[in-house]
């Protein structure tokens, strides 16, 4: 499947910058995957029949949601897509219901990074885009945004 770039480009526009949606989208699913070892790790230690069966089933069940947010977050970052050429910023998100945001180069007025802490640590964060006459548009949560801030900024 090509990229959403690769479709839009005009002629003589070439991709300078391309980032996605951080990892720590998966941050739920590893969490969770964790407590499921857990709990079989407890029910092959525990002695009590009536104590494993419980902790099977649980270990059962929230490896179940473990899944589901593996797949959950590992879509999300597939179907996301942000770019910055020599003329525009795209930023696409979705699969069958399509967003996306483009913005000239030219009318780009401010370029604003919201980092947390743990953001700042593990290199993610929102980059709101600030355009004249175009309105604003924040893009969460994705890696490196100092570097997505600068490849828009200096031209």
């Amino acid at each position: 499947m090509a990229r959403y770039i690769d479709e839009i480009l005009q002629p003589g526009e070439r991709v300078l910058y391309s980032t996605n949606a951080h990892w720590i989208f998966h941050f739920p699913a590893i969490v969770a995957w964790i407590v499921a070892l857990g709990l079989l790790v407890l029910s092959r230690q525990t002695t009590v029949d009536g104590l494993v069966i419980l902790c099977l089933i649980a270990a059962g069940v929230v490896a179940l949601a473990a899944l589901f947010w593996t797949v959950k977050g590992w879509f999300h970052r597939f179907t996301t897509e942000t770019d910055v050429t020599n003329l525009r910023v795209v930023h696409k998100t979705g699969f069958i219901k399509r967003r996306t945001f483009e913005m000239a180069l030219d009318k780009v007025e401010s370029v604003d990074v919201n980092q947390s802490i743990l953001g700042r640590i593990l290199n993610y964060g929102d980059v709101t885009i600030n355009g004249v006459g175009e309105g604003r548009e924040t893009i969460r949560t994705i890696a490196s945004p100092l570097a997505f801030r600068s490849s828009i900024t200096t031209r």
